[in-house]
């Protein structure tokens, strides 16, 4: 190697993988190592602007996004951390501006991985864990105003429980997922989301099952935490194809999330309600308007409107992406659809690529009165992926008619060859990991 090739610095890729090896578990909740990482890096998480820390199943980074959108029409500089990423780890890691932010560029991320390697100093520790404690060291060096935190995985040990006084703590639907890690009941997991209400920090919690609903208000009580829940504390409805929002300081008539899917008019009110809980920022109603109608989120319910992808699907077909992977999630892209369809009816192909830790069942239950057309496909460089033949044998024992690709492209390639008297409207669903290589490949990944 020649000292030119030696001097190189590596890849964001590369750097990700050496640093993946320092411990033998992808996943592993357990605060001590984050605990001893933190105080080597003089804890840089007591540093930070106000944070608002967001647990929950699904819609975590759709809330994220309203809440960006909102605190930045209000004029704000805003510092973002969520995951996973879909096409590159940079999208992790937003830092805040004046005028909006943007996603860390790939030599100020590698130069904040590489302090973060250095400090660590071989000792054991997660992937996941050494991102947090760049996002928080990068955060740091930067001024902003307000840090929105998603959390990982669960939240009580989760490696973004290290804040102990946020200026909100924010539960989104929980649901059944990562049962392996957190328990195969729901009022488990809600104990695990729940594990992130901090003493006097305001609890804004979404619409939930009652039993759910219980194990955060209990721990609420237990932190002194003043609660802010769904269908007691504050409301949101559609009217009109509006958004209408009320809580006891009033009501705001606002237009719909551009994001769509009803379950989005839920997440903006989560958002909405969140801010209106606390008083640190001072929020006009038009910056609410103005966050909700223009928030992003890729991969939820996302239309595809151009890209190479697009291209290789029948003409003037419908493709939609989603990175939903339980049955809640599910639920709700199927309800999307639903809507969709009462406007402009199309055939609907569901093609869907899992992870094999996934209730594929559960997942395909939701379509199954939509479609009975499935194309089942695997999900490149992931060992852990489902096999497609083992994801269509649960597509048939629901009825529905299903076949095999070898790739998403393959699967819509195929649907060329089939005569439809209206294009379809096609669905690419079940994998945040399959949604980013659609969007690679498409050639639109996220900004």
């Amino acid at each position: 190697m020649n000292a030119s090739a030696a001097r190189r610095a590596p890849s964001l890729d590369e750097l990700i993988v050496r640093l993946s090896a320092l411990h033998p578990k992808h996943i592993d909740l357990d605060l001590t190592r984050m605990h001893r990482l933190l105080a080597q890096l003089d804890h840089p998480e007591r540093k930070l602007p106000p944070v608002i820390h967001v647990a929950g199943t699904n819609g975590k980074g759709s809330t994220i996004a309203y809440l960006r959108g909102i605190l930045e029409a209000a004029g704000l500089c805003v510092h973002v951390y969520t995951s996973p990423s879909l096409v590159r780890i940079n999208e992790c890691f937003r830092l805040g501006r004046t005028g909006g932010g943007a996603l860390v560029d790939d030599d100020e991320l590698r130069s904040a991985l590489e302090h973060i390697e250095r400090t660590n100093a071989g000792a054991p520790i997660t992937i996941f864990e050494i991102e947090t404690a760049a996002a928080f060291w990068l955060f740091v060096q930067h001024p902003a105003d307000v840090v929105l935190l998603e959390v990982g995985l669960g939240g009580r040990l989760d490696a973004t429980n290290v804040i102990d006084a946020p200026l909100a703590t924010v539960i989104t639907p929980v649901s059944m997922d990562h049962t392996e890690f957190l328990g195969d009941t729901l009022t488990a997991i809600a104990g695990e989301k729940a594990g992130i209400i901090k003493r006097n920090a305001p609890v804004i919690c979404a619409e939930q099952f009652p039993d759910v609903l219980v194990v955060i208000e209990q721990q609420a009580r237990r932190m002194h935490a003043p609660i802010h829940a769904a269908g007691e504390g504050w409301h949101v409805n559609v009217e009109r194809g509006r958004l209408v929002y009320q809580d006891d300081r009033g009501l705001m008539d606002l237009a719909a999330p551009k994001l769509f899917g009803r379950h989005q008019f839920d997440n903006a009110g989560l958002a909405i309600a969140t801010l209106r809980a606390q008083s640190t920022f001072r929020i006009e109603p038009a910056a609410f308007e103005a966050g909700i109608v223009n928030a992003e989120w890729p991969a939820r319910m996302q239309r595809l409107a151009s890209g190479t992808l697009v291209a290789q699907a029948p003409q003037a077909s419908e493709i939609w992406l989603d990175g939903g992977h339980n049955a809640e999630g599910g639920r709700v892209a199927a309800a999307a659809l639903g809507d969709l369809e009462e406007r402009v009816s199309r055939p609907l192909v569901v093609i869907v690529g899992m992870m094999a830790n996934k209730d594929a069942r559960a997942f395909l239950a939701n379509f199954a009165g939509l479609t009975r057309h499935i194309i089942a496909v695997p999900i490149p460089d992931r060992d852990n992926a489902m096999p497609p033949d083992r994801l269509a044998d649960a597509a048939r024992a629901l009825g529905m008619r299903v076949e095999t690709a070898g790739s998403f492209e393959a699967a819509l390639r195929s649907l060329t060859r089939l005569a439809y008297e209206v294009p379809p409207r096609i669905l690419i669903t079940g994998s945040l990991y399959l949604a980013g290589q659609v969007l690679s490949a498409n050639g639109t990944p996220p900004g």
